[in-house]
């Protein structure tokens, strides 16, 4: 389950982007991830909740935006949906497809983080 080496990835960064805003906690990050990422979304959820345990995240939630993947077929330019398993076969003109316009993202895209306490 590589959802866990991703999850530690970011807990390790939401805490870096945490502490450049000046602030002690996150309450929630905020991830994009692709159809085609490789990634389980619940697997990720659960792995979160497990590496996110005595961090400045302890607390936070896991918000998970989900991307799906999608296509584009240059001689006729329409978009569609490439769905899982992918097949990348233009639904209009009947011709294959090499360009996937969406679907491989994971990235952090937001953090709600609480300012430091005053000492």
């Amino acid at each position: 389950m590589h959802e866990v080496s991703i999850a530690a990835a970011l807990v390790e960064r939401a805490g870096e982007l945490a502490l450049a805003e000046g602030a002690d906690t996150v309450s929630a990050v905020t991830v994009r991830v692709g159809e085609l990422s490789g990634v389980v979304p619940d697997a990720l959820d659960f792995a979160f909740e497990v590496v996110r345990a005595g961090t400045a995240l302890s607390g936070a939630r896991l918000v998970v935006e989900q991307v799906p993947a999608r296509a584009y077929c240059g001689p006729c330019a329409a978009e569609f949906a490439v769905g899982v398993p992918p097949f990348f076969w233009c639904p209009r003109c009947d011709r294959p497809s090499q360009d996937l316009r969406s679907g491989r993202e994971l990235a952090i895209t937001a953090i709600e983080t609480a300012p430091r306490a005053a000492t």
